[in-house]
């Protein structure tokens, strides 16, 4: 699972595909403008050390609030293993990673034109968070409500229902935590967030995989989703009192005809090549990656035969590197560039899954998972980066929802057809295709990039 967040970055670190400056005079331009309202209102006018004050106060809550989501998010590795040991089908596990993608892709540019319009949306984005984790708290009643062979399938609806908060999750995430770090902060901020994150999910998997090795099945996953699920409350109490100080939203394009806001949607796209570039590369990259996601818990399991306990330490070998990780990935951005995050962490998370089909050797794999964990970590730092930089700053929940989009085509897609063609040809093989199409990504990465005068940014 990737940790879904920095440093000052230097000047030599630019973004290979910056978006263009856009003409005032272009005529598409004026068209797409006039479908743009006034803006939503201003925050009010306060002074410089009560903004300091606000930003400081808004980076203690977002790490804490890390803390909350990271004890939430520590059954994630597990529900996959549960639904597997209640004997569900490949499909149902490949159906499990593509039930997000599938919703996304139909409401992620409503939700993001609704959170265009809202003054603030950090309430939606609290509440959203808390929906999501409260979901294990209902997985681990099932069990208490339904007979055995119905499990599986009310675990799916449960989870089929969290996909709309879990939307509202994606993309206010990226809004928030970009308001709350600015333009020059994101490295920092995200990289002490994401360690947090990161030491306190390895912990907690490693206490949950030795419970649920010590306590009869089903109520030992009952047991471990009910306990971690205060992991939301705690989230939603710090991230609801973050304040966004310095929003600068518009509003969408207007309403109208669908066919109007669909071409006011594209006025706003076409002028932003990096967007597109960076998006579309990304799309390929993240195919590979959910390629292989319900594939894993299925290796571990059956080929394997490994223990829970044993899965919970790949999982703790790959997060607790984390805290090493995003630091080191923050210094090197800082001294080498972004381009080489980008292009030394996309090359080393790609090779990860060829790396677990060519052995069965349970500590080489937690080695693999180590090594895949640090690069992971420097994969997440820049992506999240280098999105928000082909970002116009005003529109940032429309282009966030845009590019959610496109990703929830192959969280729609990889996992279906990676469980279809596990049925067929083996885990391992499709473990092998996985990796193929992440270098595949790699390779678009690494192709250099026609620079951009980027837009002008806010003062941090």
């Amino acid at each position: 699972m990737t940790l879904p967040e920095p440093a000052q970055e230097p000047p030599e670190a630019q973004p290979p595909d910056a978006p263009t400056q856009v003409p005032e005079d272009d005529p598409a331009v004026v068209s797409a403008q006039k479908q743009i309202d006034a803006p939503v209102g201003d925050q009010g006018t306060i002074s410089e050390s009560e903004r300091l004050e606000i930003q400081q106060r808004n980076r203690r809550y977002v790490q804490i609030d890390a803390v909350g989501v990271a004890l939430g998010n520590a059954s994630s590795p597990f529900l996959p293993v549960f639904l597997t040991r209640m004997g569900a089908t490949n499909i149902q596990i490949g159906l499990l990673s593509s039930m997000p993608g599938v919703t996304g892709l139909i409401m992620a540019i409503v939700v993001g034109r609704f959170l265009q319009t809202r003054r603030n949306i950090v309430p939606w984005f609290s509440m959203a968070r808390l929906l999501v984790i409260s979901s294990y708290a209902l997985t681990g009643l099932v069990p208490f409500l339904v007979p055995r062979e119905y499990v599986v399938m009310a675990v799916l609806a449960i989870w089929a229902a969290a996909t709309l908060p879990q939307i509202v999750v994606n993309v206010g995430f990226s809004v928030v935590m970009n308001s709350v770090a600015g333009p020059k902060g994101r490295f920092d901020l995200m990289s002490r967030r994401w360690s947090i994150l990161g030491f306190t999910t390895a912990v907690t998997v490693a206490l949950a995989g030795q419970v649920l090795d010590r306590i009869a099945e089903p109520l030992n996953y009952q047991v471990v989703f009910l306990a971690l699920s205060v992991g939301g409350l705690i989230s939603y109490y710090f991230s609801s009192r973050i304040q966004l100080v310095d929003s600068q939203s518009q509003p969408p394009p207007a309403g109208g005809a669908i066919q109007s806001r669909l071409r006011g949607y594209l006025e706003l796209i076409r002028h932003e090549p990096a967007f597109i570039s960076f998006t579309l590369k990304r799309f390929v990259y993240l195919s590979g990656i959910t390629l292989a996601v319900p594939l894993f818990p299925l290796y571990f399991v059956r080929e394997l035969d490994a223990p829970d306990s044993w899965i919970g330490l790949v999982n703790t070998a790959q997060t607790a590197v984390l805290l090493v990780g995003y630091p080191l990935w923050a210094l090197l951005s800082r001294r080498r560039g972004s381009r080489f995050v980008l292009l030394a962490s996309t090359l080393v998370v790609g090779l990860y899954p060829g790396f677990v089909a060519l052995t069965h050797n349970q500590t080489l794999i937690i080695v693999f998972a180590a090594m895949a964990g640090i690069f992971q970590a420097g994969m997440d730092l820049v992506f999240f980066d280098e999105l928000m930089k082909t970002i116009p700053p005003q529109y940032s929940p429309t282009f966030v929802s845009l590019a959610q989009s496109i990703q929830y085509l192959s969280a729609i897609l990889a996992p279906l057809i990676g469980t279809a063609l596990a049925a067929q040809i083996g885990i391992g093989n499709v473990l092998l295709i996985s990796a193929g199409l992440r270098l595949v990504g790699f390779a678009l990465f690494a192709i250099p990039a026609k620079r951009k005068p980027p837009h002008p940014l806010p003062s941090d």
